[in-house]
């Protein structure tokens, strides 16, 4: 294997360490981040360990660029839903029981396959190997929108709009029983379960584990025994919404991890094949990272959701 490549030099101007080193290196922002983690960035001689730390100007630096890995993800022809897609970005509406990226278990026919095959392999290469353009996921059980990165400078746009919250996201959800009151927020901490590190948890709200999370919830419609959500994101943390509605004791309808059917109801689920949360990201907007133009794109709620919906309105 080829020795990892070496950029040295030093910065020119003052500043924070990862941006004077990404204006320095060529390196995009979030590769220099990246690259801090890993151990494989020195300043003055010595590892860098936080990229948040202040520099001095003409501070030498040395970064050790890993040999180029060879591609995980093979490409593969599997027909995608295309919402919107230019020389930067694709908006995909992703079906229920498709992983986004590969992983143990599910080495392949997941979105990033799908998308190798569709662009060509032009993804973006920040997340690596295994997740070529990936900027965030939404869970294989999970159906809709999704948006792609398919260059460095996109993904890192899209990205900083992430860690900001400035990123319009809105989830259509079927709920069991009818929250009261009909319309609120949910803000809490959300981390990895004591109980079962496979499952996200609320936290007591003084704790420092985990992560703010909010969820503005607004109900569409009553059904029987049930209730059609609207959820905007405020933050995106793991299993978000569905942590959230069974905090306030509304589980999903269908969800295998959060959730107890009403017993009303389980019949009808068995009945329709139902085995799934019913949870769809129904809108996605955002600032186009290279242009500016501020985007929204919707997505109905797909054919099993829809059905479960009106046969519990009967």
């Amino acid at each position: 294997m080829a020795e990892p490549a070496r950029i040295t030099g030093t910065v020119a101007t003052a500043g924070r360490l990862d941006k004077t080193l990404a204006e320095a290196s060529g390196l995009s922002r979030e590769r220099v981040k990246a690259l801090i983690g890993s151990g494989a960035v020195e300043v003055a001689g010595r590892a860098a360990t936080n990229g948040a730390v202040k520099i001095a100007a003409d501070t030498a630096f040395a970064i050790a660029l890993p040999a180029t890995a060879p591609l995980e993800a093979e490409a593969q022809d599997i027909p995608l839903a295309i919402v919107f897609e230019d020389n930067h970005v694709i908006v995909v509406d992703k079906p229920a029981g498709m992983v986004v990226h590969p992983a143990a278990g599910n080495p392949d026919g997941t979105l990033v396959n799908a998308l190798l095959h569709h662009c060509a392999g032009r993804l973006s290469s920040i997340n690596g190997v295994a997740r070529p353009g990936i900027v965030h996921r939404i869970d294989k059980d999970t159906s809709g929108l999704l948006v792609v990165a398919k260059t460095d400078a996109a993904h890192e746009g899209l990205a900083a709009q992430f860690a900001e919250h400035s990123i319009d996201r809105r989830y259509v959800a079927v709920c069991a029983g009818h929250p009261a009151p009909a319309e609120g927020t949910i803000a809490t901490r959300l981390g990895r379960s004591d109980a079962d590190r496979k499952k996200m948890a609320v936290l007591p709200g003084d704790s420092r584990r985990g992560k703010r999370a909010v969820t503005h919830y607004r109900t569409l419609r009553a059904l029987e025994h049930a209730a059609v959500l609207e959820c905007r994101l405020e933050t995106g943390r793991t299993h978000q919404v569905r942590v959230h509605c069974a905090s306030i004791g509304h589980p999903l309808l269908g969800d295998p991890v959060y959730g107890r059917t009403p017993k009303a109801l389980r019949p009808l689920l068995d009945r329709l094949g139902f085995r799934r949360q019913a949870l769809h990201a129904a809108e996605l907007g955002f600032s186009h990272p290279v242009t500016g133009e501020r985007l929204l794109f919707s997505a109905d709620p797909p054919a099993d959701m829809r059905e479960l919906i009106d046969e519990v309105a009967r």
